[in-house]
């Protein structure tokens, strides 16, 4: 359980934020959008720290020979932008597409607009993607296959393709978003595993999970399109 918690933690620290937003009045709005910046971020960093996640390190590639140094981080940089386009895509061809409520920068007064949208995209951007992949991709994924002793995952190897895995986590992933994601969500969620088997490290999955949130970020926040529910 002691290697267990760096992952699990900060991931249900996220989640139970997401669903107190749901429950709660709208005072309560501002701070769980620090909280679920904040914490999480500490607890990563705390963790780090003590050694806590091993994958992220250089050398921990599963297969040596994947591309590496700045062309793979540059293949990583392409895949998310791909994946930004595939997600958003279907809603800038089709506005009517059923969407959230949009993320209003300004609801806490024009004065604090900047300061609220700059949290909430360092949070999607730096934050989430962290925690969501080291939680899905590299605790669950190898809790799954080490299972009934899920408590040794540890000592799995990292991005090993195994069907179980793999359905395991992309349902997770899927479940996790907002339901009128979940037809954009499950075929990205089965596009990462991909990319995590094929690049055999989880700092690409992460690379190309950040990059696709910013670009995300970055079309919502500074585009002309109706976007704000992707925040």
């Amino acid at each position: 359980m002691e290697r267990a918690w760096p992952y699990a933690a900060p991931y249900l620290f996220l989640l139970a934020c997401a669903e107190l937003a749901r429950w709660l009045p709208g005072a309560w709005e501002a701070p769980l959008l620090a909280l679920r910046v904040v914490v999480p971020a500490a607890l990563l960093v705390a963790a780090a720290r003590r050694g806590a996640f091993p994958e992220l390190a250089a050398g921990q590639e599963v297969r040596p020979s994947a591309l590496a140094g700045p062309r793979g981080a540059a293949l990583d940089v392409a895949f998310g932008l791909a994946i930004a386009a595939f997600w958003l895509a279907p809603y800038l061809l089709l506005p009517e597409l059923p969407r959230g409520e949009p993320f209003d920068p300004a609801r806490l007064g024009a004065s604090l607009a900047p300061a609220w949208l700059a949290l909430r995209l360092f949070g999607f951007v730096l934050v989430s993607p962290l925690v969501e992949e080291l939680f899905v991709r590299s605790f669950l994924h190898r809790v799954v296959e080490s299972w009934p002793a899920w408590s040794q995952f540890w000592q799995r190897p990292l991005a090993r393709p195994e069907r179980s895995a793999f359905l395991v986590t992309v349902a997770w992933f899927t479940l996790s978003h907002a339901p009128w994601e979940w037809w954009v969500a499950l075929p990205t969620a089965a596009l990462l595993n991909a990319w995590l088997y094929w690049r055999g490290r989880l700092r690409s999955v992460w690379i190309a999970h950040a990059v696709a949130n910013g670009a995300i970020g970055a079309l919502v926040a500074f585009g002309p399109w109706p976007l704000w529910s992707f925040l």
